[in-house]
């Protein structure tokens, strides 16, 4: 579409360069050469912007103090008065990004989004504000710690970025400004060229994320796996959707995570119950998905305990 505006998104918390990237970016003549573009910061961090050092000097600043006043209506009225075709957000930490997505206009795309993390205080915001540290790192294209000190350990730091998002890259910067990055490779768990895929119970979140993601390649694959295996309403006779509930990144976030099955050939003893599933994955179309998905056909079950704990996590 023509008419579609471009939104570059920085998200992070207080002190962990997003200011300091921007503005550089938009002394960068790469990036701007006049193009009339909207900056619109939402909170009031350390370093204050210099627009005198802009390479385009037609930057309009907006400052966002409340996060209600994100809204569509907002945003376009925003964009009009600056006259711009593409728009800059130094987004809140503590806002979550719900509220950014949910109000932005028809035909604004985010063409890219960044989360920048001060690499001595973000193992502590993790801990303390996981919710918000998941928000900003499940859909970014690159994370950025700055202050990155060689006596750190990066494996700390790229566990929690790949419990969030598997596909964003990782940069580590040196006080200095070197750049180094994140090189760990994350092997599956689990073997999926095995004549039979088996699932431990701590890696059935990942398991599961993994199929979400990539479906394809478990097509004629056969997976045993420790689900509950329950009747639900729109799925055919004799089958049941099998799976457990996953927490994300915490409590408000925990839901059934699961995958449709079809149960003719061995029948469960019950229903809402929990069974060692040995099943051959097909991708195919299933009504209940409304679309091409990962479908099962169950070839022996076992009744079992639940796991220990129930609910599966990313970490």
């Amino acid at each position: 579409m023509d008419n579609q505006i471009p939104v570059y998104l920085f998200t992070g918390f207080l002190e962990g360069g997003k200011t300091k990237f921007i503005q550089e970016t938009l002394e960068d003549r790469r990036f701007n050469r006049g193009e009339p573009t909207l900056l619109i910061v939402c909170e009031e961090g350390v370093e204050e912007y210099a627009p005198e050092e802009f390479s385009g000097k037609r930057v309009k600043l907006k400052a966002v103090e409340n996060e209600e006043d994100l809204t569509p209506e907002n945003l376009t009225q925003w964009l009009a008065q600056a006259q711009a075709e593409r728009v800059l957000i130094e987004y809140n930490g503590m806002w979550m990004l719900d509220s950014l997505y949910g109000a932005l206009p028809e035909g604004w795309v985010v063409a890219q989004e960044f989360m920048f993390a001060d690499a001595n205080t973000f193992l502590m915001y993790n801990a303390n504000m996981r919710q918000l540290t998941y928000d900003k790192l499940k859909s970014a294209e690159l994370v950025v710690f700055n202050r990155f000190k060689p006596e750190m350990d990066k494996m700390d730091f790229h566990k929690i970025v790949r419990a969030a998002n598997r596909r964003s890259d990782i940069a580590y910067e040196a006080a200095d400004g070197s750049v180094v990055y994140d090189d760990i490779e994350d092997p599956l768990p689990f073997d999926i060229e095995a004549p039979v895929i088996e699932i431990a119970d701590r890696d059935y979140a990942l398991w599961y994320r993994d199929v979400a993601e990539e479906p394809k390649k478990y097509n004629g694959k056969t997976v045993r796996v420790k689900a509950r295996c329950a009747v639900r309403k729109g799925i055919p006779e004799g089958w049941r959707v099998m799976g457990r509930h996953v927490m994300t990144c915490c409590e408000a976030d925990i839901a059934f995570h699961a995958f449709v099955c079809d149960f003719r050939a061995v029948r469960p003893e019950a229903d809402d119950a929990w069974y060692i599933v040995t099943a051959k994955m097909e991708y195919k179309f299933h009504r209940s998905y409304g679309r091409k998905g990962p479908v099962l056909t169950a070839e022996s079950i076992a009744p079992c305990d639940p796991p220990d704990p129930s609910v599966a996590t990313f970490f």
